[in-house]
């Protein structure tokens, strides 16, 4: 549905700027000669043009209004998802104090000398 709207909307859109590109502008703008009288005289075009303008402007306004409620509802959360989640030790006491720090050897097995590509070396 929603990729249906968007090719929707993107229709509408180069409609839009057609219908705006053809309308007279002040300089004088894309407007064909004709016959006074009649649906496509000057008047009638004129007339034409910013009726569609109008109308497609509204119609691009809706599917946009539309095409967000139905992001929004689509993307969101439905419930939260707690596989992730780590329990917390459930010691009674006082905290060991024995606890182990996972990087304590890291910068000693790295070395302090200057690597062989050229990086800087670990500070103490």
């Amino acid at each position: 549905m929603f990729t249906f709207l968007l090719v929707v909307q993107a229709i509408v859109a180069a409609l839009l700027v057609t219908v705006i590109l053809m309308q007279k502008s002040e300089g004088g703008g894309l407007g064909v000669g004709g016959s006074p009288a009649g649906f496509m005289s000057a008047r009638g075009a004129a007339d034409f043009l910013t009726r569609s303008t109008s109308i497609l402007a509204t119609v691009f306004v809706l599917l946009s209004i539309a095409m967000a409620v139905i992001a929004a509802v689509r993307h969101a959360p439905t419930d939260i998802d707690t596989s992730l989640v780590r329990q917390a030790p459930t010691s009674q006491g006082a905290p060991a104090t024995g606890t182990v720090d996972p990087l304590a050897g890291a910068a000693d097995s790295v070395g302090n000398g200057a690597a062989a590509n050229g990086a800087v070396p670990l500070a103490n």
